[in-house]
């Protein structure tokens, strides 16, 4: 079943001012089903295919010749020598959206992109499916549990398959032959158990002595998979906020997933049933609220940068602020029960006082398992369910 990607109106404009357009994203995120769908008149070509593949390393202008007017080109990170060749066509013919690109490895990509493409492409990241595209299938998840159980991966939703089977295969696949593709671990048993830990801790400050500890590797060696999983759109850090406001505010970023169901398969989570009383079911379900929030801003083009947390070094936390402008800061709150009350604001009025003598203007939401959107002590209470139609209706 084919779905309407939220993405595909900032696709469609970014053909239309560039020669060139790269999508990049985790395997599977469906970048091929987009682009053969909003660029259908494109010819189409994956690089995954070995043929193909080493035709373009052996003759990349042959191979680019056979397309005059453009193509689709998959898994383009396979021949990065490619994107040289690209540049002298692109040169010679700027014509607007010719040439459509996808990735899903962001060190050889990005590294490529500065080198041979910098000002000729726009660059767009397509993540899995934002809860409002996953409302898009007949067959969706119906309870919060079901959704950060299953995750967004379009396959599964697609396929109609069981996430712990589709997301099992995936993690396999990505840890056998893509890590290799990457960088060289040396221990894929030692590394796997790295990525259980992070799973762990998601949602959580990043201390790499910390994780280093537990996984019996170095920091360094910490670091670098780290970087490892952000460059496989796996992980990424969150910021912590920084003003000139006279706190103590704790440095260190945060560590999220971009797919819960992928947090929650790493866990050893089997059913949603067990998400309702599992200990890490408020950090799983902020690791969503926060992916969700990050979905928005790519699927429209924007960067993220906007987006930090806040921690002092006295325990006043909120899990996100949105910084708008001029000098407008949205102060965000998840929290996975069902029951609005004003203890579940505590945390959002304590941060919002200490902005209340500086030059910030702020507003305060809270995320909610609920099911009704209310305001409770000037803060509006948001349903999980109703995140993207409520939070960002004036956008």
């Amino acid at each position: 079943m084919l779905i309407e990607r939220d993405i595909s109106v900032t696709l469609k404009e970014a053909a239309q001012m560039f020669p060139v357009v790269t999508i990049t994203g985790p395997r599977q995120s469906g970048k091929t089903t987009l682009c053969r769908n909003v660029f259908g008149e494109h010819p189409y070509v994956s690089l995954e295919n070995l043929d193909h593949r080493n035709f373009a390393l052996s003759d990349p202008r042959g191979f680019l010749s056979q397309f005059s007017n453009g193509a689709v080109i998959d898994e383009v990170q396979r021949v990065p020598d490619l994107l040289s060749y690209l540049q002298g066509m692109v040169d010679d013919e700027p014509e607007h959206g010719r040439w459509i690109l996808t990735g899903s490895q962001n060190f050889q990509l990005a590294a490529s992109i500065r080198q041979s493409l910098a000002g000729r492409t726009a660059v767009l990241d397509l993540f899995p499916l934002a809860w409002r595209e996953i409302e898009r299938f007949s067959k969706h998840p119906q309870t919060l549990e079901e959704a950060l159980f299953s995750g967004g991966y379009p396959r599964i939703y697609d396929r109609e398959i069981q996430p712990s089977q589709w997301l099992g295969n995936y993690v396999r696949t990505y840890i056998e032959r893509d890590i290799r593709s990457i960088t060289n671990v040396g221990d894929l048993i030692a590394f796997q158990r790295f990525v259980q830990l992070c799973a762990g801790r998601t949602s959580q400050l990043l201390n790499y002595s910390s994780l280093s500890g537990d996984c019996g590797i170095t920091q360094p060696t910490a670091k670098s998979w780290i970087s490892i999983l952000e460059a496989s759109f796996i992980s990424f850090r969150l910021m912590g906020f920084h003003s000139n406001i006279r706190k103590r505010l704790v440095r260190m970023p945060k560590l999220h997933f971009y797919d819960s169901g992928l947090v929650c398969w790493l866990l050893g989570i089997q059913s949603p049933d067990q998400l309702r009383t599992h200990p890490l079911r408020g950090a799983i379900f902020e690791t969503w609220f926060v992916s969700e929030i990050v979905k928005y801003y790519a699927n429209r083009g924007k960067t993220s940068r906007s987006l930090s947390f806040y921690r002092d070094q006295n325990g006043a936390e909120v899990d996100l602020i949105i910084e708008g402008s001029p000098k407008q800061l949205t102060l965000l709150e998840a929290k996975s029960g069902k029951t609005a009350s004003s203890d579940l604001l505590q945390g959002l009025h304590r941060v919002r006082r200490h902005f209340a003598h500086s030059s910030y203007q702020c507003s305060s939401k809270l995320i909610y398992g609920g099911d009704y959107v209310q305001t409770l002590q000037q803060t509006t209470l948001i349903p999980w369910r109703k995140i993207h139609s409520t939070l960002f209706k004036d956008e």
